[in-house]
């Protein structure tokens, strides 16, 4: 079948495209490959606005359609209420070797009208990124129909294309004020439905001098890449995680002569998780496969400027 060849694809161009970006995850994985490791992600995670977004669909959906076409279906639902968040996780119905997908949506219209008002003009003309005719490929695939290479390999392509920003550059004002009481919302005005980030499955690296997540973190202190000051999750509990720091970017703007300009802002950081076990539906014990809303809430912090 051409669903997964097509995810592989996918995965791949995102993962290479991730990392020219983050030179801390590219560092990772040759440290641990260096070792006799593996790199597995665990998950990747995305972030929406929940409002009209010209043609493109509002909130999740906007990330899901193309991820539930290739074989994901949707698990547990996370409120984050004093971020005006919602956000879900998806895993791969038949492989579960597969990163996680989780994507998040701003509930624009819980924030002050001011700001909300400021968020749905900038994002009120983006066009679709998913063409309809790649769209009808998608569906095509997704009923288990077969796609030559030339086809499959063009496909791929696109879809990746899809993970930028889809509208206009920002106004330099537009996204300092709106920082000032969502830095979710200002960077997502300006990397839209780029990869959030990619997250290391510390429990699959198989590195024998790393045992866990702290050694991990501890060598790549060593190796010079900023980390994150503390753990989020207790040792020994079901999700333990931390991360580098966010790299910065200068990142397209338009300022209020009209002019380009450029604004210097976090891109993106990459995320450890160590998984523990709990006990299955048969009393067994098997390893936590979710999230944990607390846990989450600190990390969505690390795109925060200063």
């Amino acid at each position: 079948m051409s669903v997964l060849p097509l995810l592989d694809k996918l995965l791949t161009i995102l993962w290479a495209h991730y990392k020219s970006r983050v030179s801390y995850a590219a560092l990772y994985q040759s440290m641990v490959e260096e070792r006799g490791g593996k790199v597995q992600n665990d998950h990747i995670a995305f972030r929406t606005f929940n409002t009209k977004v010209g043609s493109q669909p509002s909130g999740v959906e906007a990330i899901a359609r193309i991820f539930t076409a290739l074989g994901y279906v949707r698990k547990d639902t996370y409120l984050f209420e004093d971020k005006k968040l919602t956000a879900w996780h998806y895993e791969h119905k038949t492989n579960p070797a597969y990163p996680k997908i989780f994507i998040s949506q701003l509930e624009v219209d819980k924030l002050s009208k001011e700001t909300a008002a400021k968020i749905k003009k900038a994002v009120a003309d983006a066009p679709d990124l998913l063409s309809a005719a790649d769209a009808q490929l998608l569906e095509y695939v997704a009923k288990g129909e077969e796609l030559n290479q030339t086809t499959m390999d063009a496909l791929a392509a696109n879809l990746a294309a899809f993970f930028v920003r889809p509208w206009a550059a920002p106004l330099r004002r537009v996204v300092e004020e709106v920082d000032k009481e969502s830095q979710y919302a200002a960077w997502t005005l300006l990397h839209g439905n780029s990869v959030n980030h990619f997250t290391a499955y510390i429990n699959e690296q198989h590195v024998d001098e790393w045992k866990d997540i702290e050694d991990t973190v501890t060598a790549l202190r060593q190796a010079g890449i900023p980390m994150k000051a503390d753990f989020e999750g207790e040792r020994g509990t079901k999700l333990r995680q931390s991360s580098t720091k966010a790299v910065m970017e200068d990142c397209d703007v338009l300022e209020e002569s009209g002019a380009k300009g450029k604004i210097n802002w976090s891109y993106a950081y990459y995320e450890l998780a160590e998984r523990g076990n709990v006990p299955g539906p048969d009393g067994k014990l098997t390893r936590f496969h979710g999230f944990l809303g607390a846990q989450a809430t600190n990390l969505f912090e690390m795109t925060k400027l200063g």
